[in-house]
């Protein structure tokens, strides 16, 4: 991790604009504005891009997708240009635990995905296209979304050391079990043969 270099009360401030970006749900937003109903009734109820792709409108799923990662990415931007890099990776795991733990809902989020590439993206451009390739490669091959993130995160470790950015590898590490925290019961049923393929209408 980087060296502490930043005031603590700006970390705190940096800190908390984060988490509040991060917990935007923007694919309830996004459902809502385009007449799609309440997200948390559809499908797996999850706030998600891949939920939202199962009201059949790609739109809306990739306007997720995009708003998602962007939050994540945007907190990072913002954090390293007003403080530097010690507030930019705060604010990664800031703005991803805002969606994760939503303060709006209750503290019952998404999973993280696209957050996590956004926020990836934003620390090391190299780093984040190279999981956001592996995260399409493995959705090509097995066409299971969950299975996709799980493969992406768990190599976002070997990513930061091929491109020598080991003083993100503790904040990847952390990022990296939450993702399979949170998807712990996709777990369950990929290693059942249940979990649903890209673009199933339910879970």
């Amino acid at each position: 991790m980087p060296q502490l270099t930043t005031d603590p009360v700006m970390l705190t401030l940096i800190a908390t604009f984060a988490y509040l970006l991060g917990s935007i749900p923007f694919g309830i937003v996004v459902t809502r504005a385009m007449g799609l109903g309440d997200l948390r009734q559809i499908g797996s109820g999850n706030i998600g891009a891949t939920n939202v792709l199962r009201t059949g409108n790609k739109s809306a799923a990739a306007a997720t997708l995009v708003l998602d990662g962007a939050k994540g990415a945007v907190a990072v931007l913002i954090a390293r240009a007003v403080a530097g890099e010690d507030a930019a990776q705060l604010a990664a795991l800031c703005a991803f635990l805002g969606h994760l733990y939503p303060i709006w809902l209750r503290f019952r989020g998404g999973k993280g995905v696209a957050t996590f590439l956004g926020t990836l993206l934003a620390l090391d451009w190299r780093v984040g296209l190279a999981c956001c390739a592996t995260w399409l490669l493995a959705a090509l091959l097995a066409r299971i979304s969950s299975m996709a993130a799980l493969t992406a995160a768990a190599l976002s470790s070997l990513w930061l050391l091929v491109f020598h950015q080991g003083q993100m590898l503790l904040l990847t590490v952390v990022l990296t079990l939450l993702v399979y925290i949170r998807h712990w019961a996709n777990l369950e049923r990929i290693k059942n043969g249940t979990e649903p393929k890209i673009g199933a209408s339910k879970v």
